[in-house]
């Protein structure tokens, strides 16, 4: 490790390249994983209300079943599968039957590869570098699940959470008691807001079934991003996410020419402010300070 950090004409491609195979896979995880769950669950129902067996095979395995086309499911070659270059290459279509590959391939790819190399600009090739790359992996793929499938699986969250609980263990970016002071204002932060919301539904509104202002899982993410940034980066966490989700989210109502009233995913906008908060949230608040005249 420190002979990449004497050597960034390596160690970056390196990363870069790491990136790149990441993505890959993640895409697939994005895919898959949340096929696989709920198949789990309607598996586990169905044994719960004791119904009657049905013949339902079980989705493509998340590491052992070849990557293929979603719609003509041809099984992908090796020079099919190189992570941005085939898609490149392929301009965008299935060799076989010529239908589009989605954005999401490349987009994850290459978003991926750019993270990785933020990572190790920022924390080098040593064991903050590694963390630091872990927990970005997991905030691309809850991200990318929660676009898709507005579900953020505590099969994600939670070890995300005792990641960074155990990283504080050593001490690796921040001590422990900040760690899980963190994890649970994250939690609990959320969790009172949404509470808030549904008792002003019941006492304003007049609602006698009120409806959840967020998801559970967004109160878990949250959590587990504050066991990374610690106590005092919670609430940033929060209000950067409120102001990105604020215009990021009016922007995609527009386009796609929805009301307020639908529900967009919250999960990426607490992924890009936790990792912001992650990566320089000290330094956000010593110039916040400064420039409020409060230091």
């Amino acid at each position: 490790m420190a002979f990449l950090d004497q050597n960034p004409g390596l160690g970056y491609p390196l990363a870069a390249g790491l990136g790149l195979l990441l993505g890959s896979f993640y895409n697939v995880v994005i895919l898959r994983l949340p096929k696989r769950l709920e198949w789990q669950w309607k598996k586990d129902a169905r044994e719960i209300l004791e119904l009657p067996e049905v013949y339902d095979p079980p989705p493509p395995g998340i590491v052992v079943e070849r990557s293929h086309c979603p719609h003509c499911k041809h099984q992908l070659a090796w020079f099919e599968n190189i992570p941005l270059f085939s898609y490149l290459a392929l301009r965008g279509r299935c060799r076989h039957c010529k239908t589009p590959i989605s954005m999401q391939y490349p987009a994850v790819e290459f978003i991926t590869m750019l993270l990785m190399l933020a990572c190790v600009a920022r924390f080098g090739f040593g064991w903050q570098g590694f963390g630091a790359m872990v927990f970005t992996s997991f905030l691309i793929i809850l991200s990318g699940i929660d676009l898709r499938t507005q579900y953020l699986p505590d099969s994600l969250t939670l070890p995300l959470m005792w990641l960074g609980i155990i990283a504080a263990s050593d001490n690796l970016y921040l001590p422990v008691k900040p760690a899980v002071l963190g994890a649970i204002a994250g939690f609990g932060s959320l969790w009172l807001v949404n509470w808030i919301y549904k008792q002003y539904q019941v006492v304003v509104k007049r609602v006698k079934d009120p409806r959840d202002g967020m998801g559970g899982g967004d109160f878990k993410l949250l959590a587990a991003i504050g066991a990374w940034v610690g106590l005092k980066g919670v609430l940033p966490t929060i209000l950067m996410s409120s102001l990105v989700g604020a215009v990021i989210g009016s922007i995609w109502l527009a386009v796609k020419g929805r009301d307020m009233g639908v529900p967009i995913p919250f999960g990426p906008y607490l992924a890009i402010a936790g990792w912001i908060v992650f990566f320089w949230g000290e330094n956000l608040l010593q110039a916040y300070l400064s420039y409020s005249g409060l230091r």
